[in-house]
């Protein structure tokens, strides 16, 4: 995803188990194979891991910036 994507939607490669269809393959995203999930990023449930993860991507969004 050249572009990256929003918080929520699942990459591309993954399939209906939402499990990754590159992994271990050379073209999987280097991102990827250095992403180390653990309980501060996931939490207990996928609920918790998506809430999470949103809070970080809101936190972590390019501001615009107004007109002075």
């Amino acid at each position: 995803m050249p572009q990256g994507k929003p918080a929520g939607v699942p990459c591309v490669q993954l399939d209906e188990a939402l499990r990754c269809r590159l992994f271990g393959k050379p073209e999987r995203p280097a991102f990827c194979g250095t992403l180390k999930p653990g309980p501060d990023m996931c939490g207990n449930s996928r609920q918790d891991a998506m809430a999470l993860l949103t809070a970080l991507e809101h936190a972590t969004a390019p501001t615009t910036l107004s007109p002075p």
